[in-house]
This record gives structure tokens, sequence and C-alpha cells, in this order.
């Protein structure tokens, strides 16, 4: 019978994206943007998330 399974990997991406990322967080505090949006965003750039899903036999 297969099992199935869902492994979610985040780690951080390289330093320049990272740098995008915290530019992009500190972005409401100079304009008009939402922190609801740029905060998601900004995390989405910064850090490199995997998901993956598998199908194993027992």
């Amino acid at each position: 019978m297969p099992q199935f399974g869902l492994t979610i990997d985040v780690c951080l991406r390289d330093l320049p994206f990272c740098l995008v990322g915290a530019a992009v967080s500190g972005h409401p505090f100079y304009a008009d943007t939402p922190a609801q949006i740029a905060v998601p965003v900004a995390l989405l750039i910064a850090f490199d998330i995997r998901v993956r899903r598998s199908r194993r036999r027992i």
C-alpha cells in the first residue's frame, strides 16, 4: 500500500537575495505599501522554499 509524504525545506538564499529581501521588508517604512503585503514578499525573496511530495511503498 503506498504511503504519501510531504517535505518542506526552508533555507536562506545567497547573500544578494537576502539583501533584497531586507530592502523589501523595509519598504513600508518609506512608502505607502502595507506591511501585510511587503513582509511575505520579502520572505519569499530571502528564503528558498521547496515543497516535495513523495509516495513510498511499504
